[in-house]
């Protein structure tokens, strides 16, 4: 485990969560003694890149030629105190996994 990151919530709320420890030269995070850092943007703002990347996604695979009746995409996220939340690398080069479902036309 790296760390806690604890965010707030936009109504107050405190989410602590298990993160990754971004490792910059020339710069370090500071802990309180029980090792949990405070994260400078909310639990929102910290997934707004991943909402915008999730919206895209679907357009790409909702507009295009295949025009699926359902998509599915998942994301693993890493959340991290400075720059919010990261889309997280999987076994392969990136984690993003796509289903796309086409229902049988009706009978008529």
């Amino acid at each position: 485990m790296d760390g806690l990151v604890e965010f707030k919530t936009d109504d107050g709320a405190v989410v602590a969560v298990e993160a990754v420890t971004e490792r910059r030269p020339g710069s370090r995070l500071v802990a309180r003694s029980d090792g949990t850092v405070q994260a400078a943007r909310t639990f929102e703002g910290a997934l707004e890149g991943v909402r915008a990347a999730a919206e895209s996604a679907l357009r790409v695979f909702r507009d295009g030629a295949l025009r699926p009746d359902g998509v599915e995409i998942e994301f693993g996220v890493k959340l991290s105190a400075e720059t919010g939340a990261i889309i997280a690398k999987g076994t392969a080069e990136g984690h993003l996994v796509v289903r796309l479902t086409w229902s049988p036309p009706s009978p008529s």
